[in-house]
């Protein structure tokens, strides 16, 4: 085979690994953004139930504070007892003492029904802060994976571009200045094999005069159509 064919097949799949892992690393964000995902999800459930846990402490001390209310109400109401001079006046005070009594029970039946809200949302809070910390646990571990994954790609795309450079540099100017200018339109696909006369690049066929040439494997021959660098490839 014409040494510079071998060179520049050598120097399609060494790109062709660089590109694959340029890929790969390329994806790391995006995965890792993903195992986070759960993450953020546990993390907005469990502020929104302890934000609800500070409403339901706020609106219990405004209760009790309405309970505060009503008993200095009852109180200041029963001290004006001593100054009633009628019945009618005494049976007045009575139904407001009386009025005010319901509101203060309703007020304690209202602050029971927070008090048991404030326990739900407590238990809540320490069964989420569990599954969010199991959960933060697994995410840790699981990214601490795909970081390492991601440095051993790196490392490995940093080995393969030495290698090209070795592999570059071996090849004439004419015929990689040809294989560069090919690396776009070509998708980074430029040196492809020809299978049965047909071009693997792109998959039309090639004239049978010069499939019998490009089966030698002695000069650099391009695709009629899609301009690839074609070689053959001897099974036998």
């Amino acid at each position: 085979m014409n040494r510079q064919l071998e060179q520049l097949i050598k120097l399609q799949q060494i790109d062709s690994k660089i590109l694959h892992l340029s890929r790969t690393l390329m994806k790391f964000p995006a995965r890792i953004a993903a195992s986070e995902a759960p993450l953020r999800e546990s993390e907005t459930f469990l502020n929104n139930v302890k934000q609800k846990l500070a409403s339901l402490d706020k609106k219990k001390r405004d209760k009790e504070r309405e309970l505060d209310d009503a008993g200095e109400k009852i109180r200041k109401l029963k001290a004006r007892t001593s100054d009633i001079k009628t019945n009618k006046e005494y049976q007045a005070l009575l139904k407001e003492i009386e009025s005010v009594e319901k509101e203060r029970s309703s007020i304690e039946d209202e602050i029971l029904i927070v008090m048991e809200e404030i326990d739900t949302s407590s238990k809540r809070i320490t069964a989420e802060e569990a599954k969010f910390k199991a959960e933060k646990e697994k995410i840790d571990a699981l990214r601490k994976r795909l970081e390492s994954e991601k440095a051993e790609v790196e490392k490995e795309l940093l080995s393969v571009r030495e290698t090209r450079e070795g592999i570059a540099g071996s090849i004439d100017k004419e015929a990689y200045d040809l294989y560069v200018s090919l690396i776009g339109p070509c998708n980074g696909l430029v040196v492809t094999e020809v299978k049965g006369e047909i071009c693997q690049g792109c998959n039309m066929n090639i004239p049978p005069q010069l499939f019998v040439e490009i089966k030698k494997n002695e000069e650099i021959i391009t695709c009629p159509q899609c301009r690839r660098i074609l070689f053959y490839k001897n099974n036998a």
